[in-house]
Order: structure tokens, then sequence, then C-alpha cells
């Protein structure tokens, strides 16, 4: 039965107005027996341990595939994966289409409050850890070492980087060896993450954080450019932007930072988006899942560093000054 025919424009903000993340996990999970926050078997292909996992990160429903990683991302991506879908805008398309919501046609039908009716909705109340942190002024070996990447203390200022003495997490103290460097990135005036480059264990360099995954940095830098220049970590970023003004950063070389807010607003505001990640395998693999899922375009740091144990732009800034990156931007008409 046709209960409307207002033609709405077809958006994600649109749609989740309509119905939710999970209402879409829940109608295209090919199987019914899972749960969130539960290991369930990977709806990408048969297996005998299960492997994949939606859950709730941040507010936001998320969803990781253990056994390939570069299965990753938010309820979007989900649906562009398993459908094989060329864009996100296709991806809206068939959402909009299977609900019924009506978004693209103007006829809206009753038969998505029908689907959501016949379930309860979980809680996701956003659940973030609150850090508090006591800083300090920087001393001379924070200084130098920032120095080696080409950033002085007002570029630390800049890019709201601190230096800290201590670091609370819900109120408790979070242990950390005295002597080790420690830095305090501020996102957005309230989330934090605390960079601990010496961290004995390389899985702690970034413990502890509480920003969201989907946190991009430089947006700002981002208007009526012919190119974006996306970098995969703040360090990178630093380093670019003093030689290609429209850069910006997302938190890690993984999809899910790419929600599709970010990604229509790089398309808005740019003609071309470029990622640049490490020159790793792992970074190539995962720039070439991201150019084919969003039509973007990739230039990693040149693979030939790697023989010196350089990946990254900050590596590669440090051991070898600007040039070389300059360099590499001229052979790729960036420049």
């Amino acid at each position: 039965m046709i209960t409307g025919e207002r033609k709405t424009k077809l958006s994600i903000e649109a749609i989740l107005s309509r119905i939710s993340e999970y209402d879409i996990f829940r109608y295209y999970m090919p199987h019914s027996d899972w749960t969130l926050n539960r290991v369930t078997y990977s709806p990408f292909r048969n297996e005998k341990n299960p492997s994949f996992m939606i859950g709730n990160r941040l507010g936001y429903l998320m969803f990781v595939d253990y056994s390939n990683t570069s299965l990753r991302g938010d309820c979007f991506n989900f649906v562009q994966m398993m459908h094989h879908l060329p864009s996100t805008s296709d991806t809206l398309k068939k959402i909009d289409k299977d609900f019924g919501l009506g978004l693209s046609s103007g006829v809206v039908t009753g038969e998505y409050k029908q689907i959501i009716a016949s379930y309860e909705q979980p809680d996701l109340q956003k659940r973030f850890s609150l850090i508090q942190v006591k800083v300090r002024k920087f001393t001379q070996e924070e200084l130098a070492y920032w120095n080696q990447y080409h950033q002085d203390i007002q570029d630390l200022r800049d890019n709201n980087i601190y230096s800290i003495s201590e670091v609370y997490l819900n109120k408790q103290k979070f242990l950390m060896n005295d002597n080790e460097l420690r830095f305090g990135y501020l996102y957005e005036g309230q989330y934090w993450k605390i960079y601990r480059p010496y961290a004995e264990n390389k899985r702690h360099k970034w413990m502890p954080t509480n920003v969201p995954i989907t946190t991009m940095e430089g947006q700002e830098n981002i208007k009526n450019c012919s190119v974006a220049f996306i970098n995969k970590s703040k360090k990178d970023y630093m380093v670019m932007k003093k030689i290609f003004p429209c850069s910006c950063a997302v938190q890690n070389e993984g999809l899910a930072c790419f929600s599709h807010e970010n990604v229509e607003f790089l398309k808005a505001n740019s003609d071309r988006q470029i990622l640049s990640f490490d020159a790793d395998d792992v970074g190539v693999q995962n720039s070439k899942q991201i150019t084919e899922m969003f039509d973007f375009e990739y230039a990693n740091v040149p693979r030939q560093y790697l023989a010196e144990g350089i990946k990254d732009w900050a590596d590669l800034v440090k051991a070898h000054g600007y040039k070389p990156i300059e360099d590499y931007l001229k052979s790729k008409n960036l420049l």
C-alpha cells in the first residue's frame, strides 16, 4: 500500500533517519543466528570455525572478518561487499529499494516498518571511555624527537599535540613507564589518542585512545581542491601538508576509517582523491581495496625505501629530508 509520495534526496542521513545500522546488518546477514559483539560464521565464505563479528564500537556498528581483516567497515560497506556493488550510490539505492523507503522513487511503502517491528532494537548507547591527562611543558628530548620529522614546537601546538605526564582512564591512573616518551593527540577538544613511540610492546604504542575510528583530521584543508591527499596518520599528515596543503589524515589504513560521510565529503570537495599509505604489502593491499571500492587513486611511499626500513612519509623525511618526497610528487604530476 502506498503511504506517501514525497521524494527525498537519497543519502546516508536519509536512510538512517528511517532505519538503523542494526536493521541493515540484520536484513543482509545471510544467517540469523548471530548476536552483536559475539563471533559468528563469516558470510563471505564457508568455514568450520567462526571468525566474523558485528560489534558496537563507540556507538557505531562495525563488522570485521578476523580471517581477512581487509573485510571490515560499517553497515554500508557490508552491503556493498556482500553484493559486489560498484559504488556507494548503488549501495544506497539497493537499501532504499529492498526496504521500500521510497527515497529515490518517492513511493513509500510500509514494508520497512513491518520489517523493523518484528524484532527489538539493541541498546547502542555510546560508551566513550573517559580519558583525562595532565599536560606539561615539552622537554628537550621530546622536541628533539619531533625535530627529526621537521616539526617544531609551533607545529606541535598547531596540531594539538601535548607533552603529558599522567593519563587517567575512567578516572583510574593508567600505568606507563616513567622514562618513556608519551604524547597526547587531542581531537575535537574532547578525544585523546596517547602516542608512545618507544613502548616496549608495539601493540601499546597507541594506548589508550577514545578517538572514533571515523575521525578525519584536516578537513578544513580540503576545500575546492583539485587533489585531496589522504594520509594514514597524524605524523605523515604533518609532514605532507608542509608541501601539499590539500592534505588530510584518517586514523589508520583500515576500511573502517572511510565512513560514507567521509567519502562523500572528500568527493564533494576535491576532483581527485589520492590515498597515501605505507610502502609495505599491507599498505598496498589496503590502498588497492579502498581505491577500488570508492574510485580513489593511490600514491604510496615508493617501495624502494623498504630496503632501508622506511615505509612511511615521516620516516622518509627523517632519513632524507623533503627532496625525495617532492621529487616523487612531481613524478606523479602532483606538484
